[in-house]
């Protein structure tokens, strides 16, 4: 795992000054790669390729990049891990391929030597990003892996290509323009992420997953090709199992997993996996300790409020399966002051709150391992997420009631203020268990109400992922705010209610926020995230399914469930889903006032014009009284402005902050 970096200019610019510019971008993501560095020029000094190196396999020289082909044809700057490299590398040798050395950097430059960009792409099975050099045909090639696991960045500016896996890299070049990208912002306040292909940045695009893009020098980048469409894998939808029968597909799914698992296991540096005690994690680490001969490593983080902390659960499943665990508690002072370096380490804004928590995990688990094994997907792929069932269970129950009748309940519900449903909502949670408690009530009533209005299962589904009348509200321009799930219209048509919200999650939530937060957590302290729910034959096994082998009576991810109950007692991982979330709503009204304070200032919102100043300070002030619990509007809000004092006001010399 590593970071690249580069740029293609015009071939006016002395080698040397391109190559200092070069040597500043690639130093910028040193926490990408802290082991080594590697600069190549062209002769020219027109092609410029950076990278940082993160040894994971073959730490020896033989593995450093840039990597250069023995004809001298390919430069290949690389990010990520090919988890069948084995496999290609026997192929490869079987019609006379050579190798120096064992890593799987070599083997990527050695497929597309022998077939060609194209044809190897879609024979990776990885996470990756890269960049190609063709020396013989004088032109660049970018690619993603087919999820977007790693990330990949790219701009037009005054006629030079840039590209790099974070935007710091891309910012260190003097041809770089700081212009915020209206769109971009409204995908933030919206959904707390900003989908791909946009960015913060007015001009720099992210890459597509499973596509890549050739440039030449000199000429402005076309559209992105796909290598691989995501309708594929919907093309064996429920052509499995339905004559294999519980068992059968069970053991498919073990050892489909086993071997997913026992791939990304491969590491000539130490390994562990991050365990919260839930199914997913669980389900990685029972798989991983059945094929190592030693105590895998896990490691768990633990929070003080009971309502957040799920270590103890962790800790029964590690002992269960006589893993070598660690834990730490956190505590606020650990989170408040990790929030103030967010900016720094999302350098575009991201408004997850679970960063915190994953931005410490990973810097735990960095002081013991360089590569941990994630739970991350098991939600998407085999129906995890609770609402699924409410969106289908809800959309059922309104195509029964007459339009009318819809819109009374909705002005019935938006009569009683979200504050005073906030109370009755609190008077019903003390006669549950703490777990079952809802949070946000008077909220969620009001977004009851604007459900109501949805003429289509998609804007239904698009009100509870996102908020686009918060939006629409603190935003100077709403008129920028656009629906992903447009994009995937016609991939969705065949498919039922909680395959398509499953499949929206997939191509939209989970790259942008899931991984997107995972990479930028992990890579920040120069750990690598390996994720085996995204292997290519899982995935497509988790497609061949059909909807009664994923979800059943309202539970999802039976599957899964079943191939961990053959390795950890029931009792021990099935309890109601929490989530990693932390108490940030309560730290903006005590510790993290101030700092909130100076942010949503009426100056600080004001300059620019991007945002609404008195619909922003009625929520802050709303927030404050405690009389509703705003922080998921508000955090959107915060972490844009926190990371425009740090990438815009502090670098007045190439920003323009006015729309």
């Amino acid at each position: 795992m590593c970071g690249i970096t580069g740029f293609i200019n015009d071939g006016t610019s002395r080698r040397e000054d391109a190559r200092a510019v070069l040597q500043r971008m690639t130093d910028a993501i040193r926490h990408r790669g802290p082991d080594a560095d590697g600069l190549w020029q062209s002769s020219d000094g027109q092609v410029n390729l950076g990278h940082r190196r993160l040894s994971i396999i073959d730490l020896s020289p033989t593995g450093a990049q840039p990597m250069i082909s023995p004809d001298e044809r390919f430069v290949l700057i690389y990010n990520g891990e090919i988890f069948n490299f084995s496999e290609l590398r026997a192929e490869l040798e079987a019609v006379g391929q050579r190798f120096r050395g064992t890593s799987d950097t070599e083997v990527l430059l050695g497929g597309i030597e022998r077939w060609g960009v194209k044809a190897t792409l879609p024979r990776l099975n990885g996470q990756f990003a890269f960049a190609l050099w063709d020396a013989q045909e004088s032109k660049l090639t970018l690619a993603r892996d087919r999820f977007g696991e790693k990330p990949l960045y790219y701009a037009w500016h005054n006629g030079v290509l840039l590209f790099g896996s974070e935007l710091k890299a891309l910012m260190q070049h003097p041809a770089f323009r700081r212009e915020i990208e209206p769109a971009g912002l409204a995908r933030l306040v919206s959904f707390g992420y900003i989908g791909t292909p946009q960015s913060v940045f007015s001009g720099v695009m992210k890459l597509r997953a499973g596509c890549f893009l050739e440039v030449t020098p000199g000429h402005e980048p076309g559209t992105p090709q796909a290598y691989w469409n995501p309708q594929e894998m919907l093309a064996g939808r429920g052509n499995n199992s339905s004559e294999l029968g519980d068992e059968e597909t069970i053991n498919r799914l073990d050892v489909m997993l086993r071997r997913a698992i026992k791939s990304r296991m491969v590491a000539d540096v130490p390994l562990g996996a991050f365990l919260s005690g839930g199914i997913d994690s669980s389900t990685v680490v029972a798989l991983m300790q059945a094929q190592s001969t030693r105590p895998v490593k896990t490691f768990t983080i633990g929070f003080w409020e009971s309502d957040y902390d799920e270590a103890k659960d962790a800790a029964n499943v590690a002992r269960h399966l006589r893993t070598e665990h660690h834990e730490f508690y956190l505590s606020s002072s650990e989170c408040i002051e990790t929030i103030r370096r967010l900016p720094e380490i999302y350098d575009e804004p991201f408004a997850d709150s679970s960063q915190i928590p994953t931005t410490l995990v990973s810097e735990f688990t960095r002081k013991h391992v360089t590569v941990a094994l994630s739970g991350d997907a098991g939600d998407e792929f085999f129906g995890g997420y609770n609402r699924y069932f409410w969106s289908q269970r809800l959309w059922k129950r309104f195509q029964s009631f007459p339009q009318g009748m819809r819109l009374i309940g909705r002005d019935m519900i938006r009569t009683v203020s979200a504050h005073m449903w906030e109370q009755v909502v609190n008077l019903g949670n003390h006669c549950v268990p703490r777990r079952y408690r809802v949070r946000g009530g008077g909220d969620k009533m009001h977004k009851m109400a604007r459900i109501l209005d949805a003429k289509t299962l998609e804007a239904l589904y698009l009100e509870l992922v996102s908020n686009p009348q918060w939006a629409g509200n603190a935003l100077a321009h709403p008129e920028a705010l656009r629906s992903p799930f447009v994009d995937w219209d016609s991939a969705t048509k065949s498919l039922g209610d909680i395959e398509r919200m499953m499949f929206l999650d997939q191509m939209t939530y989970m790259t942008d926020d899931i991984l997107c937060k995972v990479d930028r957590a992990s890579m920040s302290t120069g750990l690598e995230a390996r994720v085996p729910f995204l292997d290519n034959q899982l995935t497509e096994f988790a497609w061949s399914l059909p909807m009664e082998f994923k979800i059943r009576g309202g539970v999802g991810k039976w599957p899964l469930r079943q191939v961990l109950k053959r390795y950890v007692p029931e009792e021990l991982f099935e309890r109601p889903k929490m989530g990693f979330g932390i108490p940030v709503g309560g730290w903006l009204r005590g510790p993290l006032r101030d700092w909130a304070e100076d942010l949503l200032s009426e100056a600080s919102i004001e300059d620019g014009g991007w945002l609404n100043t008195k619909a922003v300070r009625s929520n802050w002030a709303e927030h404050l009284s405690g009389r509703r619990n705003l922080v998921h509007q508000l955090w959107s809000v915060l972490m844009f402005l926190s990371w425009k004092r740090k990438w815009i006001d502090a670098n007045p010399t190439n920003a323009k902050s006015n729309p």
